[in-house]
């Protein structure tokens, strides 16, 4: 079947660059012939009808803009086959033939399931900045988070000096530690906690030995959040293990997804966009656009998703080294 008219949407967590990929996909397509139409609200969107044609002046001045412009939502009715079956003929209905999907590590396996059941093409976007989908070295979002959290970080700095203060800073991450490794070592803080290394060894207490016995009466240690332990949970440790501390705890939460994008994502998202316009053209299905080594790749959906993202260990090195 020829491809004619492509929907575009963005599903699960926001991230800086979504809306500079939107842009992008939106311009790719029509230069190359496409019709283009947004659903709005990700996958919700399309189970509901939320669709509208789609030009080069919607997307005009939103390069800049953190968010999505076409929003986003969780959709419990879209993991129902019936919920499923709806989104189709809503896809039907409006004529679209081909989907991009902006989003994450949810979004994507979305994707894939949709693409499965009803034999469409759809393409993914890596759109999270918990940068944990395999096969792309960044994802969208990504360097604008950690440069986020490096202000926050440098912010708080200058109170846990001032009060001789050991702060516990928790950074989003879910099961990967990127954001809180990388972002330990670009604030100059003491300690990363970080999912890839709990089971290794107990790294608070590698911390306190390390950090505290060397004099340090203010520290800053990054904390990957966590359901079970996160900043909370080894604050109130310190606090009962070395009461002659003064220990407080800064949760940077929902801030880390706002905010303007930064150049090295508004060239991924771009990159990645036209990517994703080029993979139809091509006649690929069912893959993720990434870059790797500087080179749009095309990652099948099962790798991207499935696979657990190599965390290079080599950083928690360097963080050592540079935090006596």
């Amino acid at each position: 079947m020829k491809i004619k008219t492509i929907g575009i949407m963005t599903s699960g967590g926001d991230a800086p660059g979504m809306n500079a990929a939107i842009r992008a996909v939106t311009r790719a397509g029509i230069f190359n012939g496409f019709n283009m139409k947004a659903i709005y609200r990700g996958w919700e969107g399309l189970i509901k009808g939320e669709i509208k044609d789609f030009t080069t002046e919607n997307v005009s001045g939103i390069i800049n803009t953190g968010g999505t412009i076409l929003k986003t939502a969780r959709s419990k009715d879209f993991m129902t086959p019936e919920g499923r079956q709806k989104a189709y003929d809503n896809m039907v209905a409006n004529n679209i033939d081909a989907l991009i999907v902006i989003g994450g590590n949810g979004s994507l396996t979305g994707a894939r399931i949709f693409a499965q059941e009803f034999d469409v093409c759809c393409i993914g976007l890596p759109g999270t900045i918990d940068n944990d989908l395999y096969g792309t070295d960044n994802t969208i979002g990504y360097d604008t988070t950690m440069n986020t959290i490096m202000d926050c970080v440098d912010r708080i700095r200058d109170t846990a000096q001032s009060h001789q203060r050991i702060f516990f800073v928790e950074v989003m991450g879910r099961d990967a530690g990127f954001l809180a490794q990388n972002s330990a070592i670009a604030c100059g803080a003491e300690a990363a906690i970080i999912p890839e290394e709990s089971t290794d060894v107990d790294q608070l207490a590698q911390f306190m030995e390390r950090g505290i016995r060397k004099s340090k009466k203010s520290c800053i240690v990054i904390v990957s959040e966590s359901p079970k332990c996160g900043a909370m949970f080894y604050a109130e440790r310190v606090k009962k293990e070395f009461p002659e501390f003064d220990v407080r705890v800064s949760i940077l939460g929902h801030l880390q997804r706002g905010g303007t994008p930064t150049a090295r994502d508004r060239i991924l998202a771009s990159r990645t966009g036209v990517g994703a316009i080029e993979a139809i053209l091509q006649g690929q299905r069912n893959v993720m656009v990434g870059v790797r080594n500087n080179e749009v790749v095309y990652v099948p959906f099962s790798e991207a998703i499935r696979n657990d993202k190599p965390f290079d260990k080599k950083l928690i090195h360097v963080l050592d080294e540079l935090s006596i």
